[in-house]
């Protein structure tokens, strides 16, 4: 990782003074490219957009957005299809992204975590974030039992959920045409 430390460009160096040779000059300015296309690299490789940002709000919830669609916003009481990862530390909790289907919740309803409801409403179909959501607004203090083929989750666990927001199909053209409703 590049690191601004490690990188002489940040430095004050005898790379910049009359003393240096350019043939110094041009080996250092090839040093920091091949650093900055590794470093380059490196974030293509993880599929980090340079734009991330970590998006806090007030409740303590914080996502990122990992991939930003175009589709439309859903409104309160709306159907909405979602697909999503949630994990605690490495343990994985839940996982749909493999499923043939997604998951279907109507927005607003109080059927998901305190911390997913409130970031759905923000998402736009298209859009996949990676939501962190302190323990309050996930399971709390008690955590979450084991049952059929969900682990236990500890008391005061942070949750992170990778969520994609793949449809709502009250607003789809496809099916607002087949059904005639305009």
């Amino acid at each position: 990782a590049l690191s601004v430390s490690s990188c002489s460009a940040f430095a004050p160096s005898a790379a910049f003074s009359r003393q240096t040779s350019s043939l110094e000059m041009q080996a250092s300015r090839a040093d920091f490219l091949k650093q900055s296309l590794a470093s380059a690299a490196v974030l293509t490789f993880f599929n980090a957009p340079a734009f991330a940002d970590d998006i806090k709000l007030p409740s303590g919830v914080s996502y990122v957005v990992s991939t930003a669609g175009d589709g439309p916003k859903p409104d309160i009481g709306e159907l909405a299809a979602i697909r999503f990862k949630a994990t605690y530390g490495t343990m994985v909790i839940d996982d749909i992204f493999g499923t043939p289907e997604p998951y279907y919740t109507r927005v607003g309803s109080g059927g998901l975590l305190k911390g997913i409801e409130e970031v759905i409403p923000l998402m736009r179909v298209g859009d996949r974030f990676v939501v962190t959501i302190p323990s309050d607004l996930a399971f709390g203090k008690k955590g979450r039992p084991a049952s059929a083929g969900k682990p236990r989750i500890p008391g005061d666990a942070t949750i992170v959920y990778e969520v994609e927001m793949v449809g709502l199909p009250g607003k789809e053209p496809e099916l607002i045409e087949l059904i005639g409703d305009v």
